[in-house]
């Protein structure tokens, strides 16, 4: 990583090999005019209190975030359990001074009739979704951890390529590592691990075909 110092904007720039830049010292009304000005292009814009993080993501992160998402929406359809898609939709509190857009995010279950027919989500009216899936190749120079648990979200998948975490928002307002979702409790997230290493050269129908029959191996949807 190499770092340029700007004295006369008095902003710190961070660029790595991995398609990541940091910029500090850069206002809401910046972030909010870089969110328009980028539309609908696949880059992700991490915002933290002045700090910018802009990530171009690669194509093992989208291969990875898609098998991932497949998962999610396998298990939905298998336990018959409402779900919305929210993508990369782009999530952000004036107040907090944070916004994010994550990998891959879903409303499950009672949140789901809270946002359908919605156009846009609105964090001050409308909850955030109950899960959000985070594709860790390269490393954020931020601590994206706070930035969902500033915006109250409830649950963090983050998979790497090889290993997957999960995380839980506890009382204290952050999150902290668990070894089971509290959407999906029937299935350790270390049995979950072990699948995903073992699909990891699959396409993506062989992939969900394969999980389904490895589900229903353990008693877990309609068989």
């Amino acid at each position: 990583m190499s770092t340029i110092t700007a004295p006369e904007a008095e902003q710190t720039i961070a660029t790595s090999a991995a398609q990541r830049i940091l910029l500090t010292g850069i206002r809401w009304q910046t972030y909010e005019a870089i969110l328009r000005d980028i539309g609908n292009r696949p880059i992700r814009l991490t915002y933290d209190r002045g700090a910018l993080e802009i990530m171009a993501p690669t194509f093992n992160h989208e291969r990875c975030k898609r098998q991932l998402g497949r998962i999610v929406e396998t298990l939905a359809e298998e336990l018959n359990l409402p779900l919305v898609s929210a993508g990369s939709t782009t999530f952000r509190e004036v107040d907090l001074e944070r916004g994010l857009e994550p990998d891959d995010c879903f409303y499950l279950g009672f949140t789901v009739p809270l946002v359908l027919g919605k156009t846009r989500i609105d964090l001050n009216v409308d909850p955030p979704p109950d899960l959000a899936l985070e594709i860790d190749i390269t490393a954020s120079f931020l601590n994206r951890l706070n930035v969902y648990a500033a915006l109250k979200v409830p649950e963090i998948w983050r998979f790497n390529g090889q290993r997957l975490q999960v995380f839980r928002l506890q009382p204290d307002g952050q999150h902290a590592l668990v070894d089971r979702s509290a959407t999906f409790p029937m299935i350790a997230i270390s049995e979950l691990e072990e699948f995903l290493q073992s699909s990891l050269g699959m396409d993506d129908s062989s992939l969900v075909r394969s999980f389904r029959v490895w589900l229903h191996d353990k008693g877990v949807g309609t068989a």
